[in-house]
């Protein structure tokens, strides 16, 4: 593109930005202009266009052309020049300058400095990963915004059992159903988190210690991949880089993953640095800062100051984003799996990072969801557990809180008796069924079915994990299952994810796990329970459990995967992010399909009624725009980026459209 007239370069430069600013070589540095472009003709008439409307511009011997999104192009002949009123900004990556030198007094002047903006990462930012509120608390409420009213029954763990969603104005359906009240929920973590988080990494004081930073810039990272897993590109560089504006650029999901790559990378090589290079003072305040301004712990109590934590924390969300992306990219993967593992992933209880719920004076969120009866337990969960005689049956449950009787409306051949005694049955709610209306159990039935011991649950504190040592064993199991250098045998890691695999504090010294997990490592084959809806509202459903849980070295690849994947979402209970992850990009475990699919945006089928199948998988949730700019922002750049991470398909903003990760192809 040629203009005549000494501005032709700027104008080249800004366009070619414009029109291309949906994706980028990953580490690169790019430049967003966002302002005017003015047409001034030799008449003295000019056109202004604000960047947000222009859709193209160029220019031809004879004239130049300009087009508004949705418009054909206006020719504008006679031209004198073309200005621009245009704000640059450059997009790069985060710099740790962790070679700096630093003294223990400079870093404890930096801490007293910035000590409310750390606190407010602390408190509003973090806490947010797992359902926090304002105030750093652990909230039931946005827990629940978060998890159980979308993700947790995605993958079937629960079910919600009643229509009426107190404080928002939808009512759901069922489980597909978009509502749009608070089917974005599960961006909040994400929302609340970059908040505080992003201004406090732009910070110039940060930099006095960087040990910090690299800790926020993996968490920053950490939360990102979630959210791009559950929704797709993201407007990740101008959220990371705190950039004020009213347009916003989304990124490739692709693009998301390698830069956060390259910033796990630069945190990692900070870690070390700090181990060989600093004083034992800054060491001291590094731990005390850590303690204060960073509120996430391994499961036992451990030196602050030791950061080879964050080094095996960090390679163990790389070693899961590497996971993710082994079927679009199989070679890259493989090659930042062994790079994580050579480097240091979780190996011990010792080495987990989570939130403690009981060190906010709370107990998990859970538990008061459970008393307003906002859940049920899934019933392919439970079928599930069932069949392979987990632990968990034993223990985690409760059987049916009122007695069940048959349903007038009940479906023909049910084999649901007349009266399901009171606590006679364990039996999990079908997702995607109609929910009844209020939430008690008189009125309602479905409130009456299984749910979570609370007693129990309540005595053990389950922590709400960020990475498991059972999750990156089943990482691990995989990759090897895969060929790649993983330290390890595909079956030692299986094994030793089932043994870790427990949901209770670790130092809950009345595990029932444990006492029946060997056993659980030798079940050779399913028992073939069927699931009977009580009220006969739904068809019984024959197990769709086909494996056992012994591993057996004769089996083939995709049977050692399903085992792998289906322990591994049992490991995961209750977080399902990951869960959700492994069932749209390997279709296991395998579930009973979800119902009336009809309640989505219509690109969801029935699928096969005996086993849930790739075209009954909701693959993505929806965005749910709040306003017009970002209306225009997802038209402009988040549908494009979209196309660009599926090879330029045709791309929709629906549950059915398919992720970067989320290749449509076999296994292996």
């Amino acid at each position: 593109m040629i203009m005549k007239n000494n501005k032709s370069a700027f104008f080249a430069v800004a366009v070619s930005a414009m029109l291309g600013m949906g994706a980028i070589e990953a580490n690169a540095q790019q430049t967003r202009y966002k302002g005017t472009v003015t047409i001034h003709q030799k008449d003295g008439t000019k056109t202004s266009i604000n960047e947000s409307d222009l859709s193209q511009i160029g220019n031809t011997e004879d004239y130049v052309y300009a087009a508004k999104k949705q418009m054909q192009a206006q020719k504008y002949a006679d031209v004198d020049h073309v200005s621009f009123d245009w704000i640059a900004h450059e997009v790069e990556s985060i710099r740790l300058n962790y070679k700096r030198d630093i003294s223990a007094d400079e870093l404890k002047q930096a801490v007293k400095d910035m000590r409310t903006q750390l606190e407010d990462v602390q408190r509003d930012g973090i806490s947010s990963l797992r359902g926090g509120s304002r105030y750093g608390e652990l909230s039931a409420y946005m827990y629940r915004f978060q998890n159980t009213l979308g993700p947790d029954c995605y993958v079937q763990y629960f079910c919600v059992p009643h229509s009426d969603i107190p404080h928002f104005n939808d009512e759901l359906r069922s489980t597909y159903d978009l509502c749009k009240d608070f089917i974005g929920g599960p961006s909040t973590g994400f929302s609340r988190m970059k908040y505080n988080m992003a201004s406090t990494l732009n910070a110039e004081k940060i930099d006095y210690m960087p040990e910090i930073k690299a800790i926020y810039l993996t968490l920053f990272n950490y939360a990102a991949i979630e959210n791009v897993d559950l929704f797709g590109p993201l407007t990740y560089y101008d959220y990371k880089e705190n950039f004020d504006g009213s347009s916003f650029v989304y990124d490739r999901v692709k693009d998301i993953y390698y830069q956060a790559k390259a910033d796990i990378d630069a945190a990692i090589e900070c870690f070390k640095y700090y181990k060989d290079h600093r004083s034992e003072a800054y060491k001291k305040w590094i731990g005390i800062a850590i303690g204060n301004y960073v509120g996430l712990l391994s499961s036992y109590d451990i030196d602050p100051s030791d950061l080879s934590v964050w080094i095996r924390f960090a390679n163990s969300l790389k070693l899961r984003m590497a996971i993710h992306m082994s079927k679009v990219e199989p070679a890259t993967a493989k090659q930042w799996a062994e790079e994580a593992v050579a480097g240091g992933v979780i190996e011990n209880m010792t080495d987990e990072i989570g939130l403690f719920p009981y060190l906010f004076g709370v107990s998990h969120p859970l538990i008061e969801i459970m008393g307003w009866n906002d859940i049920a337990m899934g019933a392919s969960f439970i079928n599930l557990l069932q069949n392979l005689d987990h632990p968990y049956m034993k223990y985690l449950f409760t059987k049916n809180s009122i007695a069940l009787e048959k349903s007038k409306q009940a479906v023909s051949g049910t084999s649901a008796p007349a009266v399901t005694p009171k606590g006679s049955v364990y039996v999990g709610m079908r997702n995607g069924v109609t929910p009844g209306i209020g939430r008690a159990a008189d009125a309602n039935p479905y409130v009456g079915y299984s749910m979570l011991d609370r007693t129990y649950f309540a005595e053990c504190n389950p922590p709400l994990y960020l990475m498991k040592v059972s999750e990156v064993n089943f990482l691990r199991a995989e990759g090897a299952l895969r060929g790649w250098n993983m330290g390890g045998t595909a079956q030692s890691f299986y094994e030793q994810g089932i043994r870790t695999a427990y949901l209770e504090d670790r130092n809950y010294k009345e595990n029932e796990y444990t006492k029946h997990v060997e056993q659980y490592l030798n079940v050779n084959a399913p028992k073939g329970i069927a699931y009977v809806d009580p009220q006969g509202l739904t068809p019984d459903m024959p197990s769709v459990t086909k494996i056992g849980v012994k591993w057996n070295e004769g089996d083939s690849k995709e049977t050692k995967l399903e085992k792998i994947i289906t322990q591994k979402y049992i490991a995961s209970f209750p977080y399902s992010y990951e869960s959700w992850v492994d069932l749209r990009r390997t279709g296991y475990p395998k579930l009973f399909p979800i119902l009336n699919t009809e309640h989505g945006d219509g690109t969801i089928k029935p699928g096969d009624p005996k086993v849930q199948t790739a075209d009954n998988i909701m693959r993505r949730i929806p965005w749910i725009p709040d306003d017009s700019q970002k209306k225009e922002d997802i038209k402009a750049t988040g549908i494009p980026a979209l196309s660009e991470d599926t090879n330029n398909k045709p791309a929709t903003d629906t549950q059915m459209q398919r992720l970067w990760w989320d290749v449509d192809a076999p296994n292996f």
